[in-house]
Order: C-alpha cells, then structure tokens, then sequence
C-alpha cells in the first residue's frame, strides 16, 4: 500500500477503531471531544470528504498519518508502518457511485484466556514485562474484525471493554472506560495506560496501593471526584507536552499530587525506563 491509500483510510473509521464516537455528524464534518486533550466541548473535527482532521482548540491539524504520530507517539514511519502492518484498519469500500459505504467495522471477542499465544508472549518479554506479571492482570483476547480473527493482550476496564494490544495493534473493545484496581489504601496511583501499570508492578511486585489507569487522557475529567477522597496521589505520566499538560490538570484536581514521572525523567515513560 503506497502512502496515497494510506492517506485514504477513513480517519472516523481509525478514530472508531480507538473507541473514539463522534459526538455530532453535520453533512461531512464529523464532531468529536478531542482526543489530543481534556475537553467537555467538542472542538475536533473531521471533514469526511477531505479526509483531514482540525483540532480548535490547538490549531493542529493534518491526515490520517498526522494523527496517528500524535495518538501513537511515534514518527511518520512508524505511524506508516502501524496503518500498513495492521490489516485490522477497515480499507474504504466504494459503490458503484464513488461514495463510500457506511462503515460496519465493530471488533468482537471470541474467546477470553491465559496468555499462551507465542507471539503474544514475545512481545510482552520485549516490553520488559514478566509473564506471571502479564497473566495477573491481563488477558489473551481472541477477536473478530471483518470475518478475520486475531489476537491481543487485553486489559479490561471499569465498563466491561478492553484495551488491546499486541505488536501492530493498538486500540480497544467498547466501551472505553479507565480501570480501578481497589485494594482498600488511602494511596492511590494514576497510570496514562496499562503498560506503564504493568512496569510499576514488574518493578514493584508488592505495591499495596490503589491504582487508575486512564486507558486514554481524554478520560481525565471522570476521575476528578475519585481522587478527591485519598490521603496521597501520585501520578506516572508521559514525558512529553500532552503529559505535562494533563498533571497540570491534576495538580487542579488534586493540588499536592506527587509527579512520580521524576523518576524516569530521561525517558518517555515508565515503559521505556524499564
């Protein structure tokens, strides 16, 4: 696939397949809380026709690779690399018209296991992550997308859906929703996503603490009350401007929050530190 169909890969389709819903359709400009930042009124919109994003409230704008560099962190290539090596992006489908059908894309599970699959296994050793570790708080999602089965790490969320990944995937099961683990602390620790969780534990098997794990940043807000009742908070962020901007956010919801991202300040994230 040569970077012009890239190019072409619907972005409400991509924006969907991440558990991201349009709040508002108007004719070809679709409406979404931005998934870029924290926001209660959507200022990002998507022009169907042109197949480009605008983001409001930050001015940034571009396609469907722009966005996924933001979304993924990652360069160009690597985003080219996502949309081309994971054939779980729906390819647009045109009539006879020229206009694309109504896409039906929806991932549903099959079956919910212990990690077993091989290649599934390889890729959570090469996140530094320990298989009793994985198995603890994880899954093994076995998923259909378009009449073809695949395979993910899960980690479920407060809703019953489940973030999933796996070495070319990225994405989620609706409904997207953050993940509580209670174990009845008045410490509490907030994780950007479950990879980041996972390290935490690999380095610190016998953490006592309540935990969070945003599963997204746009989902911020909805803790606001929950943290409100805990002795100490400390949050383990990215190390980058969307990271920095969302502990500000905190440090408004919860002003004496610890930045525990001091910890690995040479690097992006608690991940890439283990």
């Amino acid at each position: 696939m040569d970077i012009q169909h890239i190019k072409q890969i619907p972005i409400t389709d991509y924006l969907q397949q991440q558990c991201y819903t349009p709040t508002r359709v108007q004719g070809i400009h679709y409406w979404y809380c931005s998934p870029l930042r924290n926001e209660g009124t959507p200022s990002f919109k998507v022009n169907t026709e042109r197949n480009q994003w605008y983001d409001f409230g930050t001015g940034e704008h571009g396609d469907i690779i722009d966005l996924v560099c933001i979304l993924q962190h990652c360069t160009m290539n690597e985003a080219i690399e996502l949309l081309t090596s994971s054939k779980q992006i729906v390819q647009q489908d045109f009539s006879f018209g020229g206009e694309r059908k109504a896409s039906k894309h929806k991932l549903e599970i099959i079956s919910v296991q212990s990690l077993t699959n091989p290649y599934l296994l390889r890729y959570i050793a090469e996140r530094g992550i320990p298989l009793n570790i994985a198995n603890r708080f994880c899954s093994e999602i076995r998923y259909n997308n378009t009449n073809r089965t695949y395979y993910a790490i899960g980690f479920a969320n407060d809703a019953g859906g489940w973030e999933i990944r796996s070495p070319y995937f990225k994405g989620c099961i609706a409904p997207k929703a953050i993940t509580t683990i209670s174990k009845g602390t008045d410490v509490l620790q907030i994780f950007e996503g479950f990879m980041d969780f996972l390290s935490w534990q690999t380095l610190n098997p016998s953490s006592t603490s309540d935990t969070i794990v945003l599963n997204s940043l746009a989902l911020l807000p909805r803790i606001q009350e929950k943290i409100k009742s805990y002795k100490q908070v400390e949050s383990f962020l990215d190390n980058d401007e969307a990271g920095r901007k969302s502990f500000d956010v905190l440090k408004q919801f919860y002003p004496s929050i610890i930045d525990g991202s001091v910890r690995y300040r040479t690097h992006k994230d608690l991940n890439e530190w283990l």
